[in-house]
């Protein structure tokens, strides 16, 4: 691929395109395809329509292939619900499978293989591949199955998973979703649909365009707007996304594990917090994280977009000693807090959230800790809600670009030229962290720092880290989606700043993302704000200085 773009510019984005495809069916593929993307970028920058159809058909198929292919067997199926999955040691039984292929494959824990519904050839050759990959003699691997009860073909990605009590396991899943079983007559009976809408809508979740929903029921485009727009009517929605989320969200309801959710990760070091949640007037659903001191000072802790919500548990136990009320909002998009609507944007609309649970917990005033990029969502409640932000801390700035030989750099050039390859590739770089060493690829997306892997050795430090982190990417939550929207607004202006809030900038000596002269420079446009830099930190400061980042918040409340 090294001369790729020295051959015609036809041939060059040809073979882009299948590198595309490639990527959704393996995101292992993603630093390939970064390589190529970057250097398509430094030969022709500026917007690319014609490969933006290509870009989102491949997030699609992405989309319909889970996150999780490590971690325990029980842990990873439990993430799972909307497409059929189940475990398998490919010898004789089905181990355990998710409600999602009980109801498409007919099939039970303890179910022979044999019972699955394809031809007796594919089933012998499923259980091989099956054998194979859970003992690791070769890597994950998709086949294409011939279903005896529809005569459609089937794609099944077989995955390794850890084995319990030593036992070789495989998951397996399909990659289309399911329409679970009496799902249909559930929104007929509660939204009154008739069978023909309740069809449209089974159409539009399994990701059918209107025009193929219409050709496949012998009616016009046109017509099926118009039940469209009935459908939205009667389901109180007003865009054909919030209708898919309504359903998606009912569905996950309807193939849910009786069990409950799977604990928040963090180990014994860190006390277990449970979430708690609000709904917002607009209908949507917002949690957040209380730890500290309940009677105390309250901090606004924002966990920016790699999802920094816990503190080391020296910091948390230190919270409370200092009589620190520590509340963290989960931002639109992560963990089970509802997407910002398509019209808001991310700094506003997470300003206003953070202000309705301000006024939700009663707060008259509170200092913010902002990590990233969320020092925008900070300045735009400083502006909308004066009264209640007594200043503000930022850890680690994010300065929104750099070089494009660079993660953040790439990711800043491809949101302005192409929106639909920044969904691919932050799609595929959630699925690769999922599927592997969620430490290393967070590490990555710090810059990789020798500074931070040090500070990783730590075991309280990785322990928050993991933690907080299950915001963002853990069982069940992907927040890709979020966070390339917030990478395509990340190159617009920041909020004025907001008088008589002071805003301190920690940063560290050797962030490979934000240099510290950069800081400096963005302060200088900040009237009143200061930079303190930390020696031997970089993008991790928030969790390896943590007494620093106390004593300053200390101070604000002080002021």
């Amino acid at each position: 691929m090294t001369g790729l773009w020295e051959s015609g510019s036809g041939e060059a984005e040809a073979a882009l395109v299948h590198l595309a495809y490639e990527l959704a069916l393996d995101p292992q593929r993603l630093p390939e395809f970064a390589r190529v993307w970057q250097q398509r970028l430094q030969r022709e920058p500026g917007p690319m329509p014609e490969l933006e159809r290509h870009f989102a058909r491949a997030a699609r198929i992405l989309g319909r292939l889970p996150r999780g292919e490590t971690g325990t067997a029980e842990a990873v199926l439990a993430g799972i619900q909307r497409v059929p999955a189940f475990l398998s040691d490919g010898v004789v039984r089905i181990s355990a499978c998710n409600r999602a292929a009980e109801s498409a494959f007919r099939i039970a824990g303890g179910a022979p293989l044999a019972a699955l519904p394809f031809e007796p050839a594919d089933v012998v050759a499923l259980s091989s591949t099956i054998r194979r990959v859970a003992r690791r003699a070769e890597p994950a691997r998709n086949l294409r199955l011939r279903s005896t009860a529809t005569g459609a073909t089937a794609v099944l990605r077989v995955c390794p998973v850890e084995g319990a009590e030593g036992r070789a396991r495989a998951l397996v899943l399909a990659t289309e979703p399911v329409w679970p079983d009496g799902f249909g007559g559930f929104l007929q009976g509660t939204f009154a649909l008739t069978p023909a809408e309740t069809d449209i809508v089974q159409g539009l979740t399994l990701g059918l365009p209107l025009r193929e929903i219409a050709t496949l029921r012998g009616r016009s485009v046109e017509t099926v707007r118009t039940q469209l727009r009935s459908i939205q009517q009667k389901t109180d929605t007003h865009s054909q996304p919030e209708l898919l989320r309504l359903v998606l969200g009912l569905m996950d309801l309807a193939l849910a594990p009786p069990e409950g959710a799977m604990p928040a990760p963090g180990g014994r070091l860190l006390e277990p917090l449970v979430p708690q949640a609000m709904m917002l007037p607009e209908g949507r659903r917002l949690e957040w994280l209380e730890f500290g001191d309940p009677a105390g000072t309250p901090v606004l802790h924002l966990h920016g977009e790699i999802s920094l919500a816990r503190w080391a548990p020296a910091a948390e136990r230190a919270a409370r000693a200092r009589s620190l009320r520590v509340i963290v909002p989960i931002r639109a998009g992560y963990g089970r807090s509802d997407p910002l609507p398509a019209v808001a944007g991310i700094a506003e609309g997470g300003a206003l959230d953070i202000a309705a649970l301000a006024e939700h917990l009663d707060l008259p005033r509170a200092a913010i800790l902002a990590l990233g990029s969320d020092l925008a969502a900070a300045r735009m409640l400083a502006l909308l809600r004066p009264g209640l932000v007594a200043g503000i801390l930022v850890c680690a700035a994010d300065l929104g670009g750099g070089p494009v030989t660079r993660w953040p750099g790439l990711l800043a050039e491809t949101a302005r030229c192409s929106p639909e390859a920044l969904a691919l590739m932050v799609q595929a770089a959630f699925a690769l962290a999922a599927r592997r060493d969620r430490e290393e690829c967070l590490l990555a997306a710090c810059g990789g720092a020798v500074a931070d892997r040090l500070v990783l050795r730590g075991s309280g430090v990785r322990a928050a880290l993991i933690a907080g982190s299950a915001f963002g990417l853990g069982p069940g939550i992907s927040a890709h989606a979020a966070f390339a929207r917030n990478r395509l607004e990340a190159g617009r202006a920041l909020p004025p700043h907001p008088a008589q809030v002071p805003i301190r900038f920690l940063q560290g000596e050797l962030d490979p993302l934000a240099p510290p002269a950069e800081v400096h420079r963005l302060a200088a446009t900040l009237a009143g704000a200061e930079v303190e830099t930390l020696s031997g930190s970089a993008r991790l400061l928030f969790l390896e200085r943590w007494e620093v980042v106390i004593d300053r918040l200390c101070g604000i409340i002080a002021h």
